[in-house]
């Protein structure tokens, strides 16, 4: 099998060439066709078409004895035909306007899918590798058999035809695929629409629901990934407003009679009287058969653009039970003349146009077979003559009152044909290609046009409007006049808001996003506020007995220089909380850090400090330590803890003058709301203030635990070895719970580990010593703090 990677041509499962014939004859043999229905009409240039011609697809049934029955299609959708007539009216009136491609032939082949996925696949793959009965180019080299794809309609097709397709980067504009999967440009490089994806539509019809209060709603939806899609959506939306979905059921693609009645069961049953439904009219056909058939007509219908204008549902048989239904519909437009090339159409007697045969059979009732009447049931059919009259018949093929599918069509032909235009007016030697060359008509690669398929040109007729936040081309073409231009913008004009503003919830105004920060006002602040101010009440009322008590042995003991300093960088770790609450600003940004920094070197190297004095202390009384505390005199003492503290403020001044935090609005964690918050500016600069309070705390820590097998009643080092222990437990616990909180509460989770390593600190070491004090004075005397080591003696 000869496999190029330059085209598309072999993508067609049955051209298969074998080495032996290549060698004799140098060419590739077609070895089949797949049975499609078709109009075709020849060109310079072909594009291809995919659309709804037929609701249904039979399969045959496999018997494994021989080769199977190709499968055929049922049921004929003119509306659906006119899509497909619509493609070649457009291609028609773009050959005849000598503005666009002159002196180049547009042709079309346009295949029906049968809404089915597998009829789909087999015509894309038709329509890409062509269907020429042998092939001799061996080099690939020439155009290829179409330059762009129109369709497919719906969006499983869709998906699985761009999933192949876009590998080869053949342009593929759908009319009426919705899916916002689709809107993913990693996964489908080449497809494009004219239809706005399922994300509008959802909304909208949340907002009709919310309208009319209705809360309590059922949910249909088709089993493919329109539906599956829309559906998620449309309960996530759904959610986010409070209300609920009280049954979501799928519609089978198999249309079986049993799972049919069982949904029409889980309807009747319900409380729910509004149902949505998210669906193909296909899939919604056997449904709505079986609604008349159990005269089930107490139910407020909400339908998808896919069937809420569909002519299928307007006739008297429907129209008693879906009257009253709400739909969301695309935007309509006039397309001048299509009418009267409508009416022209005449059958052909070419198997490539069988596709027009079908339709007249259809419209007439009437067969060209020429073997007798032939008969459909009990009902014979009239001979067609081929000279019927069309402006007799009223169906959803003329008329053209309300055209909404139909001119996303005309739009996306137009939207390859300007794509094509602009290759064409390439100048030499300034092209958008490799070495700035243009694009060769007569050796066009598929993936070329694509270049060019979100042109700035709109068909006749129509003009450009400013659209932006649409992720979708061609989408953005207006009827000229001012009287159109609004009513065709109302439902879907979308401009995106500037980045401190956001959607009104009717999705019609651009308003303030709400500002979110920790503030003095709410709860969460008020309680933070309330245990910062309290502590630093408790360590004044400290610091107050203290002093009132400092001649006291417990006070002198414990080194009274230290035990003051100490409570002032604790006031000082609790009333820095307060830079933390309210609106960031630039001083409080730089000072919050720096000051949280500073207060904690100068409370953890006290600490520090006082734990070597208290070892030296101990020391000292043993005979081999005589002469340990000259080296731990006050003025060493105070020494050690400016020189630890200085080093503190060298960081903070180096991270202050190098990167300074500084306020900033966050748009990540939500983008209905902005987070403002201080941006640490240095990542190392930050990490450098807190990795050397992490360092003079695990100093402190370890010094303290050697040291705690130190006589019962000198028991200083034991409490700070428990206050080091809470210390460096909240702050382990602070790192993981800090990354992990969104927006204000990051901030509040920083306050907590303050907050609670303080309080640690505070009630580890001083709730001792004032229980002492104030409760028990007897015990404040030298010998009840020296009473074991006077014993030993």
């Amino acid at each position: 099998m000869l496999i190029s990677s330059n085209t598309p041509y072999n993508l067609h499962h049955k051209l298969v060439c074998q080495v032996d014939s290549i060698l004799r004859s140098g060419t590739c043999q077609l070895q089949g066709h797949f049975k499609l229905n078709g109009m075709y009409q020849d060109g310079d240039v072909i594009l291809g078409g995919l659309f709804h011609v037929h609701f249904f697809t039979v399969f045959p049934d496999l018997s494994f004895r021989m080769e199977p029955e190709r499968p055929y299609c049922e049921k004929f959708n003119m509306e659906g035909f006119q899509h497909a007539q619509t493609m070649a009216f457009a291609i028609d009136e773009i050959n005849k306007n000598p503005n666009l491609l002159p002196n180049i032939t547009l042709g079309y082949h346009l295949y029906d899918n049968c809404v089915m996925l597998g009829m789909a696949f087999r015509a894309a793959i038709s329509l890409a590798s062509g269907t020429e009965e042998s092939f001799s180019n061996l080099n690939c080299t020439g155009p290829p058999p179409v330059v762009g794809i129109v369709g497919d309609a719906s969006s499983t097709p869709s998906i699985a035809i761009s999933s192949v397709l876009g590998l080869f980067r053949v342009p593929i504009v759908s009319h009426y695929a919705t899916c916002s999967c689709l809107s993913d440009r990693k996964k489908y490089p080449s497809f494009f629409r004219t239809i706005p994806s399922d994300a509008f539509q959802v909304r909208a019809m949340v907002q009709i629901l919310r309208h009319f209060g209705w809360t309590w709603v059922g949910l249909l939806y088709s089993d493919d990934d329109y539906g599956s899609n829309a559906a998620q959506s449309f309960q996530q939306e759904m959610q986010r407003f409070g209300h609920c979905v009280a049954f979501s059921e799928i519609l089978p693609n198999d249309h079986n009679p049993r799972d049919i009645q069982r949904i029409m069961g889980v309807i009747q049953a319900s409380t729910a009287r509004v149902v949505v439904v998210f669906a193909l009219s296909s899939f919604l056909i056997p449904l709505m058969d079986e609604v008349v058939l159990q005269n089930m007509t107490d139910r407020q219908w909400i339908a998808s653009e896919a069937w809420a204008t569909s002519l299928e549902y307007h006739t008297p048989r429907f129209l008693p039970f879906l009257a009253g239904t709400l739909g969301i519909a695309i935007r309509r437009g006039e397309i001048q003349g299509l009418h009267d090339y409508l009416l022209r159409l005449r059958p052909s007697n070419d198997p490539r146009n069988n596709m027009l045969r079908i339709f007249w059979e259809n419209m007439f009732e009437c067969s060209f077979e020429t073997r007798g009447k032939q008969t459909d049931g009990e009902q014979f059919k009239k001979l067609c003559t081929g000279q019927e009259d069309l402006t007799t018949t009223d169906t959803s093929y003329t008329d053209v009152s309300g055209l909404r599918a139909s001119y996303n069509v005309y739009k996306a032909v137009y939207a390859l044909a300007h794509a094509l235009h602009d290759l064409m007016q390439c100048q030499k030697w300034k092209g958008p290609f490799s070495g700035n060359r243009c694009a060769d008509i007569i050796n066009l690669k598929p993936w070329q046009p694509q270049r060019s398929v979100c042109s700035e040109s709109c068909p006749p007729g129509t003009r450009r409007a400013t659209r932006k936040g649409f992720p979708v081309c061609c989408f953005d073409c207006l009827p000229c006049g001012d009287g159109e231009i609004s009513n065709a913008t109302d439902a879907i004009e979308c401009t995106v808001c500037p980045d401190d503003f956001w959607s009104n919830p009717y999705n019609d105004q651009c308003v303030p996003k709400e500002v979110e920060f920790l503030s003095y006002e709410e709860p969460l602040g008020i309680s933070l506020i309330t245990a910062s101010l309290l502590g630093s009440c408790f360590c004044a009322l400290v610091m107050v007995i203290f002093a009132l008590h400092r001649n006291t042995p417990i006070v002198r003991a414990n080194n009274s220089e230290l035990s003051f300093l100490l409570l002032l960088s604790l006031k000082l770790c609790f009333l820095c909380v307060l830079l933390f609450i309210g609106r960031p600003e630039l001083w409080t940004c730089q000072l919050r850090h720096a000051v949280f920094g500073i207060s904690f070197v100068l409370c953890i190297s006290s600490i520090l400090v006082k734990t070597m004095v208290v070892i030296a202390v101990f020391k000292s009384s043993r005979p081999e330590g005589k002469g340990a505390m000259k080296w731990f005199g006050a003025t060493q003492q105070r020494c050690t803890v400016l020189i630890l503290t200085a080093l503190q403020m060298v960081i903070c001044a180096v991270w202050l003058s190098t990167a300074s935090p500084t306020p900033h609005k966050n748009n990540q964690y939500t983008r209905s709301k902005i987070v403002y918050e201080c941006a640490i500016g240095s990542v190392a600069g930050f990490s450098m203030l807190l990795g050397y309070i992490g360092l003079l705390a695990a100093v402190s820590f370890l010094l303290a635990f050697l040291a705690r097998n130190l006589p019962d009643n000198f028991n200083e080092a034991k409490f700070i070895t428990f206050s080091m222990l809470i210390f460096c437990a909240v702050w382990i616990a602070f790192v993981p719970a800090y990354v992990s909180s969104p927006g204000k509460y990051a901030v509040a989770v920083e306050i907590f580990a303050i907050l609670a390593s303080s309080f640690g600190v505070l009630v580890a070491i001083f709730a001792p010593k004032c229980y002492i004090i104030l409760l028990h004075p007897e015990r404040n005397t030298k010998q009840s703090i020296m009473g074991r080591e006077t014993q030993n003696k």
